[in-house]
């Protein structure tokens, strides 16, 4: 062990003349352990908050979306979809039709968004139909599968004989409630649960000699979905294509294309070769764009926590300023008799730099541990809720990060380093022959 801190550990634990001054120096250590442990949990939370916003934003929608810069929609679209499909990193793609509808059960009703898709296609793009907690998404099948005549077509039993019974199946099939599947927090509003009725009316109405008539629909909840994200949960619905496009009068329509790709942090420069293969008429959106504010807001916020719990490590650093002060003055005649015994000034200085340096990395380690502790705590066992509404996910999530903790580190280490540079100073400059004139 080197001369310098042989000495510094052992001021540390030498029994103090003045208690003050160890006291000191126990809220020192404790104080730069409150600032970094609050430091990574707030780090945490933040990447936490982050980690999993872009997760479920991610993974339930997405990653870019193709429309009609003319908001009429996309036509003719299955050869559309057929050739995008081949473009370069793209991993998958859906057609579907969005609409604002209102939902209604009984008395009660919410404004909901209505996405008529393909199952098959749909689960490719994103996991909303995979995230159903009661009933089930696979009543979603396809209407051709079902009843043929919810496309307008007639049945091809053959030709109708004296029995009813081929018109009164087609006539059943007609009546058939089509299925519905809608987010818990929507459920919830409106009082439904699987197997419940509900109606949809759409604003889209038709135009009748007492004025514009809203069009409306009978569906049957078949299932509900859970993402835990607030904005699907409270408002995203889904039918089938058909079922959608016959609600808003809008035969073999879509609104929007959704595509995955193969890395989600190049949706932009994908989604212009997207929008180029599609041609003059179309844009794109992706999720980056559609987030930018959110993802903004969460990095101001991090940054902005950062500076303030660092004011703690700050207070801590002040509070080893005055314990080593104190020190230096309660080791005067030690620092004497040091220095006449040949140890330089560069050494005394040393000395005291490693013994703030002490204090600071003891706070440190302890900080860490306990820090990473609470985190993983609050990461493994969820306890702590949040009301969705506001804050979108229903719980708060923890993701501590190894190079959160070599900043925060660094920054304990630098804070304390500079605290010890005036009484490390101060005790270089003592002189022995002053200090020991009287003894």
């Amino acid at each position: 062990m080197r001369f310098e801190l042989f000495i510094a550990a052992r001021y540390l634990r030498a029994k103090r003349r003045q208690a003050v001054v160890g006291v000191i120096t126990v809220i020192s250590v404790i104080g730069v352990a409150a600032g970094v442990a609050s430091l990574i949990i707030a780090l945490a939370i933040t990447n936490g908050m982050r980690r999993d916003l872009q997760e479920r934003l991610v993974g339930s929608t997405a990653h870019v979306d193709l429309m009609r810069v003319a908001a009429d929609g996309i036509r003719d679209w299955r050869p559309l979809l057929e050739r995008l499909r081949r473009v370069p990193h793209v991993t998958a793609a859906a057609p579907g039709l969005y609409g604002q509808v209102l939902i209604s059960h009984g008395a009660r009703s919410g404004g909901g968004l209505v996405k008529g898709v393909i199952p098959a296609d749909e689960r490719t793009v994103g996991d909303l139909l995979q995230s159903v907690v009661e009933g089930s998404a696979n009543a979603l099948e396809p209407v051709d599968s079902v009843h043929p005549t919810l496309r307008g077509e007639t049945a091809k039993d053959g030709p109708p004989g004296p029995s009813s019974s081929g018109k009164g199946e087609a006539d059943g099939a007609a009546r058939a409630v089509p299925p519905i599947v809608i987010g818990k927090d929507l459920a919830e509003t409106i009082g439904a649960r699987v197997g419940d009725a509900v109606l949809v009316t759409s604003p889209q109405g038709e135009l009748t000699p007492l004025g514009l008539v809203p069009r409306y629909q009978r569906f049957q909840v078949a299932g509900i979905f859970k993402s835990g994200f607030y904005q699907y949960d409270s408002s995203y619905t889904f039918v089938r294509l058909k079922d959608a496009q016959r609600l808003f009068s809008e035969p073999d329509l879509i609104s929007v294309i959704s595509f995955k790709v193969d890395d989600l942090y190049r949706a932009d420069t994908i989604g212009r070769e997207i929008e180029a293969e599609a041609g003059k008429g179309f844009q794109t959106t992706n999720w980056m764009e559609q987030n930018r504010e959110l993802f903004r807001a969460l990095k101001l916020e991090q940054v902005v926590t950062f500076i303030v719990l660092a004011l703690i490590v700050c207070v801590a650093a002040l509070n080893i300023l005055i314990a080593l002060t104190m020190m230096v003055m309660e080791k005067t005649r030690d620092i004497a008799v040091l220095m006449s015994f040949g140890v330089r000034q560069e050494q005394v200085r040393r000395i005291f730099l490693l013994q703030g340096l002490l204090i600071s990395v003891i706070g440190t380690v302890l900080g860490l541990i306990v820090g990473y502790g609470l985190s993983w705590v609050g990461g493994h066992y969820r306890f702590i809720h949040l009301d969705a509404a506001v804050y979108s996910i229903d719980y708060l999530p923890f993701a501590p990060k190894v190079w959160d903790a070599v900043i925060v580190a660094a920054v304990s280490l630098g804070v304390s380093l500079i605290a010890t540079l005036y009484p490390s100073g101060s005790a270089a400059r003592v002189l022995p022959a002053e200090a020991l004139r009287y003894e």
